[in-house]
């Protein structure tokens, strides 16, 4: 991965890249995905919407206020100002930001990418314990967080060795340093001469979790980033600029970063940003806003469906469905319901984005959708080779994104034969169909979220009430799957629906809300193998 082009003066994330012979095949079989050497993303996405005349078209709408496309870019060549002169950043510095989605939040994303740094967003809902691997692995040295959310940040940056600076931004004033971004953007000059990175330079790290819990730091090119916008736009969803999006994930996922930010800016429409987005506040959105096109979860529709006499949802051209398979009973629901045949898209944030989709006529009901242009797609038999239509075995993915863990032995159980293995099952029918069949491991898929269960068990095991635990997904019809905690109680302690709460509320405690168990139930003992693993297998028999 040496780039004679980098401009990155701190070269810790290119030095942590995987070695080639563990790296992905890279395709770019199309005219659009020809890049040049040398590009910057943020240049791509802002600063030429600017320099083609869309400065005084909105770009970010929220329920309080409209930013243009001169207000993004200006905003966020302030921050780059401050983080440049300032806070002394060198190109391949890494950034932390933390904030729900917000416009601030993107101009910091745009801000830090003008600057040559990497931009390393964080959920919100984050806790402490989880904030610090994401500190130490990417060894993170400034951080730009909402001043709402800084109790956790600051009590893993207290825990953690590698951040020099911390500026708070949506600042109410009342904590004193909480409006400190904004404060040093206000004297800084709304023009930046954006560093000029290379295609294949370090973007972003997106972290994502693995069976075992442990965040797996996924990097991202310039390149990729312009891929996404690419694959999963031109080729995909296919927005005009009249369209504006709306969504749930949050921006600090790569689904969302691509559907909130990438695709609106790359096809000069707007997006529609709320930092809290349950199904039915979105619904209200929707029919607010005029929004267009609407990017959530199975689960989120489902919930709209059941109160479609609420909404006035009449405005929307396309939706599209990720996080967890889409049930077929949902998708014929949804086309009855408002004639919009959903576009099921499959993804990873290891590949940054979408490769498995399908749109229009091509939809093609059960099935998630054959490879995006410009991916191959297949399913890999035993031997590791491509294996005839219909077999059961695991998804493999070519194009031109693929997984780059940062300093991941992991890298190579993802990467084989140059094929991205996404941990999933499926089978491919004879016209390229791919049909998925579940999870190579005990990933939990519960509303869109990836949450191990073996991190929800970390959790529980600390309380005195706790002997033994195992954490499995079970079928759920609202949320895809549900967290289910199965206890063996420590001697002392009595089954009681109080002590549910009571686990629950604890598990909350060190790990993001959305990860607690739903579900818990106490048994005798916990089934093992002969070597005293626990058989999740069996825990999951028991809910069925």
């Amino acid at each position: 991965m040496n780039n004679r082009h980098t401009s990155h003066v701190d070269t810790f994330v290119r030095d942590n890249l995987p070695p080639p012979e563990q790296l992905p095949e890279f395709l770019f079989t199309t005219r659009e995905l020809q890049f040049p050497a040398q590009l910057n993303c943020a240049v791509e996405l802002l600063d030429k919407k600017i320099a083609q005349g869309h400065g005084d078209s909105n770009a970010i709408l929220t329920p309080n206020e409209v930013w243009t496309y001169r207000d993004l870019y200006e905003k966020s060549n302030r921050i780059a100002h401050v983080l440049a002169d300032d806070l002394g950043l060198a190109p391949g510095n890494r950034v932390l930001i933390r904030s729900p989605n917000n416009p601030m939040l993107v101009a910091c994303w745009f801000g830090v990418i003008k600057a040559g740094g990497i931009a390393v967003a964080t959920m919100p809902l984050l806790r402490r314990l989880e904030l610090e691997p994401v500190i130490n692995q990417a060894e993170i040295q400034f951080a730009l967080c909402d001043e709402r959310l800084m109790d956790e940040l600051s009590a893993a940056i207290g825990a953690t060795a590698f951040v020099q600076r911390t500026l708070q931004f949506n600042g109410s004033g009342e904590q004193g340093a909480g409006a400190e971004l904004e404060r040093l953007m206000a004297g800084k000059e709304t023009a930046f001469n954006a560093v000029a990175t290379a295609s294949d330079d370090p973007a972003l790290v997106a972290f994502t979790s693995g069976t075992t819990g442990i965040p797996k730091g996924t990097v991202h090119f310039h390149r990729e980033v312009m891929a996404m916008c690419v694959c999963a736009g031109t080729y995909t969803v296919q927005p005009a600029p009249d369209d504006i999006f709306i969504g749930s994930p949050p921006v600090a996922f790569t689904f969302g970063l691509g559907m909130l930010v990438g695709l609106p800016l790359y096809f000069g429409a707007s997006v529609v940003l709320l930092e809290a987005a349950p199904p039915l506040e979105l619904g209200k959105a929707i029919g607010r806003f005029g929004a267009t096109i609407c990017s959530t979860a199975p689960t989120a529709y489902r919930m709209l469906l059941n109160h479609l006499d609420e909404f006035d949802l009449g405005s929307l051209r396309k939706t599209t469905s990720a996080g967890e398979k889409l049930p077929l009973p949902t998708y014929r629901e949804w086309l009855a319901a408002t004639g919009i045949r959903m576009i099921d898209i499959f993804g990873a944030t290891e590949m940054i984005h979408i490769f498995i989709s399908a749109t229009g006529a091509d939809i093609r009901p059960g099935a998630v959708g054959k490879a995006v242009k410009g991916y191959q797609a297949c399913i890999l038999g035993d031997d590791d080779e491509p294996a005839p239509p219909g077999t059961l075995g695991r998804l493999g993915l070519k194009g031109p994104t693929g997984c780059k863990y940062l300093a991941d032995e992991r890298q190579k159980n993802y990467v084989v034969n140059g094929w991205n293995l996404t941990g999933d099952v499926c089978t491919m029918d004879e016209d390229g169909y791919v049909w998925y069949q579940g999870r190579t491991d005990d990933m939990i898929i519960s509303s869109g979220y990836n949450i191990s269960g073996a991190e929800v068990e970390a959790a529980l095991l600390p309380h005195a009430a706790v002997s033994e635990c195992g954490v499995v997904g079970i079928p759920d019809e609202k949320r895809g799957m549900l967290i289910k905690a199965y206890i063996v109680l420590a001697a002392g302690f009595q089954a009681s629906a109080e002590l549910v709460t009571e686990l629950q509320d604890f598990a909350k405690q060190t790990i993001a809300p959305y990860k607690y168990p739903r579900a818990i139930e106490f048994i005798p003992e916990m089934p093992k193998t002969q070597t005293g693993k626990i058989q999740r297998h069996k825990l999951r028999a028991l809910s069925q």
